[in-house]
């Protein structure tokens, strides 16, 4: 019998846990879930007769690597930090590995010894990154064997509120991890415009946002993402005089966003005085208040005499206990994912505009659209290299027609699908 191994039974496992089980029964496969939390793992399977849940600090080498040995393939959803000593030991045991983190230096470290042993690490393999290269790579390979010059790449995705659950004033809520919504940005940004090598800072990342309007939501802003420089290269795209990855938000959550910012307020070194009440601890936002942000602000509780909580340590330990009380998704609320591709390109001494877009709705706060937009690609993708359908070894990331068209195809029978316009 098969083994999955799945580290990580947070937010982004659960619909990834449906997924598995139910493939479990089909296949006769055996789904192991782990998790830091005792009583996580155990509510995320229920009752499943092909699954079972362990508790262990993933620190613990020889207990991590006793489960690593038993398994047939490796899904981590841990914090990217932690993914090295899961990927370590799979190299060593000789088993293939998918996340949904970034590529980072450490398991580019590992690249010679995932080929030697023809290993598959299949990395970037959730929403964004993830979805948004499999479904920009599906258009950009397609525009190309037309015999299609691209001049320019934009990709925007964001996960946002379902209108039906849209009731604060940044339009907003937390569907993933909190402390990622408060440093989101914070590297700054690289990225090329009409042949433009553009840099963004931390403090300028927000200002004047760009907006797009998209099919059935209306206008939403976008801001550059860490460097999309790298991924030239990836597409193939250096004939393109623009190439930029985004994060798509309300305007509004931009413009109170670039307050908090500059203020300082998701500062993560600077320690805070725990005598502080929210009110003192924000007072640096005060030349930044307009009408508009004002009542964001006020809405979020900055101006409360409250004293701060006792375990915050820094101005972002402040501001995510804030984010998590006031932007929480209550039961019945439903998130949303919003993905756009914009490709403009010559064909025939014409010029053309296409545009490819997915918009997926969640189901409630525990099954939600980010849960299923992170979880099923790794799940379809764990199904395909077990039944031997993708049998590329090496370290990857899905922009590879063998990779991305099965897993594409799957994911419309799940209703993540996207719908393309061209002119």
């Amino acid at each position: 019998m098969k083994n999955i191994l799945l580290f990580g039974a947070g937010k982004s496992a659960t619909c990834l846990i449906d997924y598995l089980i139910n493939e479990s029964v089909v296949n006769n496969w055996q789904i192991t879930v782990v998790d830091g939390s005792p009583d996580l793992a155990k509510s995320k399977i229920g009752d499943a007769q092909n699954a079972s849940a362990h508790y262990i600090n993933v620190e613990n080498t020889p207990a991590r690597r006793k489960l690593v040995a038993e398994a047939d393939v490796v899904i981590s959803l841990l914090p990217p930090f932690l993914h090295f000593l899961v990927a370590q030991d799979c190299v060593d045991l000789g088993k293939d590995l998918l996340t949904a983190s970034y590529v980072d230096d450490k398991i580019r470290s590992l690249e010679k010894k995932i080929a030697d042993k023809k290993l598959l690490f299949l990395c970037e393999m959730g929403l964004d990154p993830g979805i948004d290269h499999m479904s920009a790579m599906d258009l950009i390979h397609r525009a190309k064997n037309s015999g299609a010059l691209i001049n320019s790449f934009r990709s925007h995705t964001g996960g946002l509120v379902a209108p039906e659950s849209d009731d604060n004033p940044w339009h907003y809520k937390i569907s993933w991890n909190p402390r990622n919504v408060v440093m989101a940005g914070s590297a700054g940004a690289v990225y090329k415009e009409e042949n433009k090598i553009i840099n963004k800072t931390y403090r300028s990342l927000f200002e004047n946002c760009e907006e797009i309007n998209v099919k059935d939501i209306g206008r939403l802003a976008y801001y550059p993402n860490r460097d999309s420089l790298s991924y030239i290269p990836v597409y193939d795209l250096s004939s393109a005089s623009t190439f930029i990855r985004t994060t798509l938000r309300h305007p509004s959550f931009c413009r109170g966003w670039e307050a908090i910012v500059a203020a300082g307020l998701t500062n993560n070194q600077a320690p805070v005085n725990n005598s502080l009440t929210f009110k003192a601890w924000s007072a640096s936002i005060k030349p930044f208040i307009t009408d508009e942000i004002g009542h964001q602000l006020e809405f979020l509780g900055l101006f409360e005499d409250l004293v701060v909580p006792a375990s915050a340590k820094t101005s972002a330990d402040v501001l995510q206990y804030l984010l998590e009380k006031k932007l929480a998704m209550r039961s019945n609320d439903k998130d949303m994912i919003v993905m756009v591709h914009e490709l403009e390109y010559e064909l025939e001494n014409r010029s053309y505009y296409s545009r490819s877009s997915l918009i997926v709705t969640g189901e409630d706060n525990s099954r939600t659209a980010m849960a299923r937009t992170v979880g099923l690609p790794l799940g379809i993708a764990a199904k395909l290299i077990l039944q031997e359908r993708i049998k590329r070894t090496g370290l990857h990331i899905p922009i590879l027609p063998e990779i991305y068209e099965p897993v594409l195809n799957e994911l419309k029978q799940h209703g993540i699908r996207f719908e393309e316009e061209t002119n």
